[in-house]
């Protein structure tokens, strides 16, 4: 488990060097009182390891930009890709305030050496939501301008890079215009938006955050979350009582994806699925931050891996009922 004692730990990501697993996390501190506060508060943390159960901090990778930068209210969401030169990239979200206390998510990135020392691009940000697909906030549908958690991969066939992006179709009701946004880039510097890969119409989900994709034993899965406030009415129906971790049916890396017959990982005692696969035994293990207390309040830190099979058509964490959240 990863926590720290004076902060709020939630959203995560991260990188293997080969010797060591690099954590990124968002973390902002407790003396904000409120957790909720924490989202306009956050900065990006670091922490190594080599056996992905004991973590030890090390400096922090990013911090919020100078007043008028992209990231001028907080750093949020990202992933970190490694080109074939050496060079590290993490992609991450800035945000900030628009008028009526909503906020802008743009896209930017920052590079290292090591994965120690980040620094950020001039270029950024160099992708934000596009009126010719996704939702912008005059739409004034949604609470914010959803355009955030880059999941950055390479294309499988070797040509160039994809990321996958949280953002919100234009159409449909507002509860269920959760969309896989997509880009391209040849050089992971220059990006080229895209259509969606997914369209909202019954999809059931307001969003899709912190989307992951992954081949699992060879078969590819979408991971992303969305808790119950967020859901339509009937895809919280049978939402375990409330929100946490879904999977959706994945053709391949690039889709299609069955948003639609997307079923629930956990409920909102956990968010944030990320799976990694342990470089000494292969195995695949399922990383979640805990999200909600046998209180109902928020309690944050990251939880100890979990192992995770296909039971038939559906990935599944193994033991996860004997797992208590405090």
């Amino acid at each position: 488990m990863f926590e720290l004692r004076d902060s709020w730990v939630w959203d995560f990501w991260f990188a293997d060097d080969g010797e060591r697993y690099h954590l990124f996390f968002l973390y902002a501190s407790k003396a904000l009182h409120n957790p909720e506060d924490r989202h306009y508060r956050a900065s990006i943390g670091h922490a190594v390891s080599s056996d992905l159960r004991s973590w030890t901090r090390i400096e922090d990778a990013l911090v919020r930009g100078v007043e008028g930068a992209f990231d001028d209210l907080a750093t949020w969401t990202g992933s970190v890709v490694r080109d074939d030169s050496g060079r590290w990239f993490m992609f991450y979200t800035g945000s900030r305030l628009a008028p009526a206390g909503r906020n802008v998510q743009r896209i930017g990135y920052a590079t290292s050496p090591d994965l120690v020392t980040w620094t950020k691009s001039a270029d950024s940000p160099v992708l934000e939501a596009d009126g010719r697909w996704y939702e912008k906030l005059e739409e004034e549908s949604w609470h914010d301008e959803a355009f955030r958690d880059p999941w950055v991969f390479a294309d499988p066939s070797g040509e160039g890079w994809h990321m996958l992006i949280t953002a919100r179709a234009r159409q449909g009701d507002p509860l269920g215009r959760g969309v896989v946004g997509h880009a391209r880039s040849d050089d992971l510097r220059r990006w080229r938006l895209q259509p969606p890969l997914t369209h909202p119409s019954a999809n059931g989900f307001g969003q899709l955050e912190v989307m992951e994709v992954q081949l699992v034993e060879g078969r590819p899965v979408l991971l992303f979350s969305c808790l119950t406030d967020h859901l339509t009415a009937e895809r919280s129906a049978g939402a375990l009582g409330r929100g946490g971790i879904w999977a959706a049916p994945a053709e391949s890396l690039l889709g299609p994806f069955d948003i639609a017959a997307a079923y629930q990982l956990t409920d909102d005692r956990y968010y944030v699925g990320r799976l990694l696969q342990e470089r000494a035994t292969g195995a695949w293990q399922l990383f979640a931050f805990r999200h909600t207390g046998p209180s109902g309040r928020f309690v944050g830190g990251i939880a100890d891996p979990l192992p995770v099979a296909w039971n038939g058509p559906r990935l599944e964490i193994l033991g996860l009922d004997d797992v208590e959240v405090a």
